[in-house]
């Protein structure tokens, strides 16, 4: 994971250019007056973080290690 940094008034200049270079594994970091104020990042590693932060999530994750009956990835995607 990385990180850049950009000021709120390039962003605002390069917003299209600015959400291009955000991807799964960057974090935009936008600054204001040279202090760090806000992040951007991708959607999809937005979902993962609520994922793992909600307790009955993690719970069934814990539930499912545990018993016998689980599918590997390549049980379930194969050779994609």
């Amino acid at each position: 994971m990385s990180s850049k940094t950009i000021s709120a008034s390039d962003l605002r200049k390069r917003l299209a250019d600015a959400l291009d270079a955000v991807n799964n594994e960057d974090i935009l970091i936008v600054t204001r007056r040279g202090k760090k104020e806000r992040a951007i990042i991708d959607l999809d590693r937005l979902e993962d973080l609520l994922a793992v932060s909600d307790p009955e999530y993690l719970a069934r994750i814990k539930e499912a290690r545990e018993s016998d009956e689980y599918f590997s990835h390549e049980d379930v995607f194969g050779d994609l």
